[in-house]
């Protein structure tokens, strides 16, 4: 099938990331490093590196990396809490990336301006209809609106109604979609209502060239949809960010330090912002412990529901083969 054959929405998104496959990876914290970036893009997709935590000279050397492994296009991941973002900002504009996305939270005027005024291509989440028009009018070039499907940090409402909230709205730009999805069918069916293109995660996290532990991704191939749980927010007076991830011992833990922390709040003990950066700090080092170290039991195994629909560890360009074989056959020989 040529890209004419495409739908509209589907080529509108493969031009603006500069890619075969409007296929975004997920970026996921110490998993979309350099080797999974690029083996995405390799494959005809879009590779996103996690930007995280990272400082500004560890990020640089992890995108000249990524380069040295892949001529093609990929984007760079930046949260917007970061202590350094202004620093990280001004480094992607001196290493021309091409594209970046920032989450974790709404980004500020000034972010998107510096970004799109040193000649990179700016993508924002927008989990709201609202949201997204704000978006729009600070200058984002594209957004992503990813459900409550999705693993780790996840929003209140589902990938589908967000897709019917948002995709008929908003036309000006384009739309990518993210959570809970995939497969090829998935993908067409969004497309169908106008999305520009797809993000994935945890289909990628089984994949060779990802460099999650073997248990990390074995956890994976046993779970089933219904295990990608969302931890709960007790009270509050201290508001967390729902996770998702594979219960097990890691989640007990995490709920008996968030009671814990939510009784210094209350004493006076400790204030709500520390506390809630002390939540997020555990899931950066739980997340670690199980997709690095391999602990799957007393770790984080952050996963989408989607997880269920993971059966087999594969290339990276086996899975965007299968996921665009079954896009392209409910497409079929017209596209739209």
């Amino acid at each position: 099938m040529t890209s004419a054959s495409l739908p509209a929405s589907w080529r509108r998104g493969a031009e603006f990331l500069g890619c075969a496959h409007p296929i975004l990876g997920g970026a996921m914290s110490w998993l979309s490093e350099s080797r999974l970036v690029a083996a995405i893009s390799e494959a005809g997709g879009f590779g996103v590196i996690a930007g995280g935590g990272m400082p500004p000279e560890l990020l640089r050397g992890m995108i000249q990396e990524t380069r040295r492994l892949t001529g093609r296009p990929f984007g760079v991941n930046l949260i917007t809490m970061h202590p350094q973002l202004p620093e990280l900002v001004q480094m992607v504009v001196n290493e021309r990336v091409s594209h970046v996305v920032l989450a974790g939270g709404l980004p500020g005027g000034e972010t998107i301006r510096a970004l799109k005024e040193g000649g990179i291509k700016v993508l924002a989440f927008a989990p709201a209809l609202s949201l997204a028009k704000r978006l729009i009018k600070q200058g984002v070039d594209a957004l992503v609106i990813e459900g409550h499907e999705a693993g780790g940090h996840v929003g209140p409402v589902s990938t589908s109604v967000l897709a019917q909230e948002i995709l008929p709205q908003v036309t000006e730009i384009p739309v990518f979609v993210a959570g809970g999805i995939a497969t090829g069918a998935m993908m067409a069916g969004y497309a169908a209502l106008g999305a520009a293109g797809c993000q994935l995660g945890t289909r990628f996290v089984c994949t060779t060239e990802c460099i999650a532990h073997d248990h990390f991704k074995q956890a994976f191939l046993r779970a089933q949809s219904r295990d990608a749980q969302v931890t709960p927010q007790f009270d509050p007076a201290l508001p967390v960010i729902p996770v998702r991830a594979l219960t097990n011992k890691g989640t007990q833990t995490y709920a008996a330090l968030q009671l814990e922390l939510l009784q210094q709040v209350k004493s006076g003990a400790k204030e709500k912002k520390a506390a809630i950066l002390e939540l997020e700090h555990f899931w950066v080092g739980a997340l670690r412990r199980a997709a690095i170290d391999g602990d799957v039991e007393h770790g984080s195994v952050m996963a989408g529901q989607s997880v269920g629909l993971v059966n087999a560890v594969q290339p990276t360009a086996e899975v965007v083969r299968e996921l665009m074989d079954g896009a392209m056959a409910e497409w079929g020989p017209r596209g739209g």
